[in-house]
């Protein structure tokens, strides 16, 4: 073993998940204290029998806080164990101790299924000194090699169990951590897309002020109700993240809310069609379609230059949807296609759903964005 795995042992905290008492417990060690009654009375062949009795009856108990407190459980035991063991090597009786104590093997899988990693070196070290000292004094031949064997796996079982539920841990953690940045995601196209819309009215109010003075208090109420929304849905985003509430908990506004996503957005004029007949999305397809749309809205209101109009199109068929926003303004020159946070979440969003983006200057003039997702995306 090298040195680093060594380290990396030694610094190994305790593992997090470990379950307090339970009734269970109690009921081993009410096993274990009977067993190892009937053994004691039932046995005349057990060195020190009243002694060696006791002993196993009153190292029972310890089995209770073998999850809390696993080094010390296993210090007190297997001390114990070897402490016998010395006494048969300062002749005493060889073979002190019942066969019932076989239960101290239980504290060797909790070592190291709970215990830290400083825990478990120091504690296993605990267990094969006692091992050895016992070898030493009672070897009985091919009994002891299986002995320790039986030691060997009752720990390999705890390293397998936490192995497991430390890969179950990692993969609940590593899902939420994806939930988290889809909400990301999700707030970015929110702020982006709110704020874009604020940035338009307050130019056109900037304008109109001086001629139209009523038509500047149009762009300033516009202007209060696009931010009173982008506060509402950034709170309700922000919630979710601060609670770790799952993420469907969050606004999740579908295809069917293009339309009043249209009619909220300012100047140019958007122009949404769905299909009559649509059938039932799934739940991250249908917000995936809307976040889209969303996003390329907002391109086009920050880089579309003299645009009139927005089209918006959802056609579904073939087991796939297709959505299509264009727009009839003039591209920025020096705006790279492909890239930006915008179109990267779009991308990225797509990808998942296991679906296609394409979005640059259309043939005929002006900014166009085609996506096109399974309907029955794979989660």
């Amino acid at each position: 073993m090298t040195p680093d795995t060594l380290n990396s042992l030694w610094a190994e905290p305790r593992a997090a998940d470990a379950p307090g008492r339970v009734p269970r417990d109690r009921v081993l060690v009410g096993v274990v204290t009977v067993t190892a009654l009937l053994e004691g009375v039932l046995r005349d062949d057990v060195a020190w029998r009243p002694f060696a009795t006791v002993v196993a009856v009153g190292l029972a108990p310890v089995l209770l806080w073998r999850r809390s407190h696993p080094l010390a459980c296993v210090v007190v035991a297997f001390g114990t164990a070897a402490a016998l063991g010395l006494a048969s090597l300062l002749g005493g009786p060889p073979g002190v101790g019942l066969d019932t104590m076989v239960y101290l093997l239980v504290l060797v899988h909790a070592l190291v299924r709970w215990g830290s990693g400083r825990e478990i070196v120091i504690g296993l070290t605990v267990v094969t000194v006692a091992a050895a000292i016992g070898t030493v004094a009672d070897y009985t031949g091919p009994a002891d090699v299986i002995g320790g064997l039986a030691v060997l796996a009752a720990a390999a079982g705890g390293a397998a169990f936490r192995y497991r539920a430390e890969s179950a841990r990692r993969a609940v953690e590593q899902s939420r951590t994806q939930e988290r940045v889809g909400l990301a995601r999700e707030l970015h196209d929110i702020v982006a897309h709110h704020v874009s819309a604020i940035a338009v009215q307050a130019q056109a109010g900037r304008a109109t002020a001086g001629q139209r003075p009523g038509a500047a208090l149009d762009a300033l109420a516009a202007i209060e109700g696009e931010a009173s929304r982008t506060l509402a849905e950034m709170r309700a985003m922000v919630r979710v993240l601060r609670d770790g509430a799952p993420a469907q908990d969050a606004p999740r506004p579908g295809v069917a809310d293009l339309v009043s996503l249209a009619r909220r957005a300012p100047a140019p004029a958007v122009d949404v069609e769905l299909p009559e007949d649509m059938g039932e999305l799934p739940p991250q397809v249908d917000a995936a379609v809307y976040r889209l749309a969303q996003e390329a809205l907002t391109n086009a209101l920050r880089h579309a230059r003299d645009a009139s109009r927005v089209e918006i199109r959802v056609v579904e068929g073939a087991g796939r949807l297709r959505l299509r926003v264009t727009d009839d303004g003039r591209t920025d020159p020096a705006r790279p296609v492909g890239h930006g946070f915008g179109l990267l979440g779009m991308t990225e969003r797509v990808q998942l759903l296991g679906g296609t983006l394409r979005a640059g200057p259309a043939p005929g003039g002006g900014w166009a964005v085609d996506a096109e997702l399974p309907t029955k995306a794979r989660r």
